[in-house]
């Protein structure tokens, strides 16, 4: 990333770093169940421990709101953590604190200690000055790898650059770098897929994708308002109807950019949401009364997996039907199968990121064929938006002030 030095880049032997890493996993009867936050934050930090570094990580679980819930407590991920780390790792029951800076001034080249939950503490979620001087003498350097986070001004991803020297770790640069490739230097056709149930949360991110891209996806119940405002009936399906202003204003948007929104030809319809229900595919203005739209048609299908296959950059964000029940996960599946292909031959760079999006994803069994996938749902859907995130902002002022 532009104007960042990397922690890789610096001289590490015997540094205490204060490495900000989001392992915020999913637990349960105190077992994660999920390591791959766990998994892609280790591999970073691997090479720095071989190198002499000395790992202090600061991490949250949960939304504990300053109180002490031992069900919110990080050290139920020590042992997986050390088994991806490959080295014991110590803990800290407090994060700041003398009792944590004895903790960190103890460890020796290569050593890891991992500190309570950062939002045990009152001053966290309000960036409190005090308690981020206090994150800071635990360490040298200050290295923030939760991109997940960066939207967030704490004072564990905010604060604390105003104490210590401050730079950005592996799992942080290699986000930024996929999503700026991606959205603000894609290479040409770039295509987004945006897909979710309401116009309403993405507004932003639609303005800021037609002004950047050459085509966009609309799918899911963002389609069906979409539609709704060319006179599409709806029957009994999810849309919004007051925000056909807006998406006037979109198109109107993307009209002056150039930029093609693509809605769907045929939709799938149902007069039941349930797994295995009867299904009917109508053109996009005959949905029944009696009927609600779940998923795109096999026409719709067929244009957007054209649109892809002439693409070189594929940008994901949001299913296009209720791809959590069969038979309206159809759609969903085959065009990420399709971009997972076109990944895999090399014809397309594909980014895809949010919390629906990670789980199509994964039950298409593509995750692993993308170029990236970002686990950061906030963050991501903010960087979305061409908005500069508070954590990032934190570490670039604070190296050019160095």
């Amino acid at each position: 990333m532009e104007g960042i030095t990397p922690i890789t880049s610096m001289e590490i032997k015997g540094k205490r770093l204060v490495v900000r890493a989001d392992l915020n996993v999913p637990v349960k009867d105190g077992k994660v169940t999920d390591a791959t936050r766990i998994a892609r934050f280790a591999e970073g930090m691997k090479p720095l421990l071989a190198r002499g570094a000395r790992l202090v990580i600061l991490t949250h679980m949960g939304r504990p709101k300053g109180e002490l819930d031992p069900a919110l407590s990080v050290d139920k991920l020590r042992p997986v953590l050390a088994e991806y780390l490959g080295v014991p790792v110590r803990f800290s029951d407090v994060s700041a604190g003398r009792a944590a800076e004895d903790h960190s001034n103890a460890l020796k080249d290569g050593e890891a200690l991992l500190c309570e939950n950062v939002r045990y503490n009152k001053g966290e979620e309000k960036n409190d000055p005090a308690l981020a001087r206090q994150f800071a003498a635990l360490g040298d350097i200050y290295v923030n790898d939760a991109f997940s986070c960066a939207h967030r001004a704490h004072a564990s991803t905010a604060g604390i650059t105003a104490f210590l020297p401050a730079t950005a770790g592996p799992l942080m640069m290699e986000e930024m770098d996929a999503l700026t490739r991606a959205l603000e230097a894609p290479k040409r056709p770039s295509v987004a897929i945006v897909g979710g149930a309401k116009v309403s949360t993405k507004i932003s991110v639609l303005k800021n994708l037609v002004g950047k891209l050459d085509a966009v996806i609309v799918g899911g119940g963002m389609a069906n308002t979409f539609l709704y405002a060319h006179g599409a009936p709806m029957g009994k399906s999810l849309h919004e109807p007051d925000m056909v202003d807006t998406v006037k204003e979109i198109e109107a948007l993307a009209a002056k950019s150039g930029c093609r929104i693509l809605l769907p030809e045929d939709l799938v319809v149902a007069k039941e949401f349930k797994e295995g229900a009867r299904k009917r595919i109508v053109a996009w203005d005959d949905c029944p009364a009696e009927s609600m739209i779940l998923d795109a048609g096999t026409r719709a299908l067929a244009q957007f997996q054209g649109v892809l296959a002439g693409a070189q950059t594929v940008l994901w964000n949001g299913p296009l039907g209720a791809f959590e029940i069969p038979p309206f996960d159809q759609s969903t599946m085959a065009l990420a199968e399709t971009a997972a292909e076109l990944t895999r031959a090399r014809l397309c760079v594909s980014v895809a990121g949010g919390g629906d999006t990670v789980a199509a994803l994964n039950k298409a069994g593509v995750t692993e064929d993308f170029t990236y996938v970002s686990t950061a749902g906030g963050a991501f859907l903010e960087w979305l938006e061409g908005r500069v995130l508070p954590g990032i902002a934190a570490l670039t002022r604070a190296q050019q002030a160095a």
